[in-house]
């Protein structure tokens, strides 16, 4: 059973990854203070402290979080046994939401990865590969004609499409989406 306390500093952990995915995007990692952080979700900087060890370690769980869920996300999709192309169809509706809802997190993940402890970088990586290894499954039932190496490419290609949603004008943030998973599709499958 969850206590009310325990339940408080999970929203306020989710509020400060929040926030911290929003200021690091909008100004970069370096750019943001513990202070900043604390004023955006109403506490003093110091405080973070009781959430994070610091403000790398909001970093990292930040973009760990981002590639677990979307690691999960698509275990769950390929998992379901599903005819290919529907379970493809869905991997990249999936991922789409993702990229438009988490905008922020693909900016900071973006931009900061590269500066990840090597430990961590090297997690977030792995995580990453999973996940295109769950999206290769279906893919390769649907083009057995291509090499393992074609496919991964494609797919690297595809995400980067799909990825690139953050960047287009809020505005047209949904029509870009599905311009992008459009050609992502075609990309990928040549359809």
């Amino acid at each position: 059973m969850t206590t009310w306390r325990a339940t408080q500093k999970a929203n306020r952990r989710a509020e400060l990854m929040a926030s911290a995915a929003r200021l690091f995007a909008e100004r970069g990692f370096a750019a943001v203070s513990t202070a900043d952080l604390g004023d955006a979700v109403g506490m003093t900087g110091p405080a973070l402290y009781r959430h994070f060890a610091s403000k790398e370690a909001l970093l990292c769980d930040l973009l760990l979080d981002a590639s677990e869920r979307l690691l999960e996300g698509g275990r769950a999709l390929t998992a379901s046994g599903g005819d290919p192309r529907q379970v493809f169809e869905a991997l990249i509706a999936f991922h789409l939401e993702f990229a438009t809802s988490d905008a922020d997190v693909i900016r900071v993940q973006d931009r900061e990865l590269a500066n990840l402890p090597a430990d961590v970088n090297q997690q977030v990586r792995r995580l990453q590969r999973e996940y295109v290894w769950e999206w290769d499954r279906p893919f390769a039932a649907l083009r057995p004609d291509l090499a393992d190496a074609e496919r991964e490419t494609r797919l690297l290609a595809a995400f980067g499409l799909l990825n690139s949603t953050p960047h287009s004008a809020a505005p047209s943030a949904d029509r870009a989406g599905g311009i992008l998973a459009g050609m992502a599709r075609r990309a990928l499958l040549g359809d």
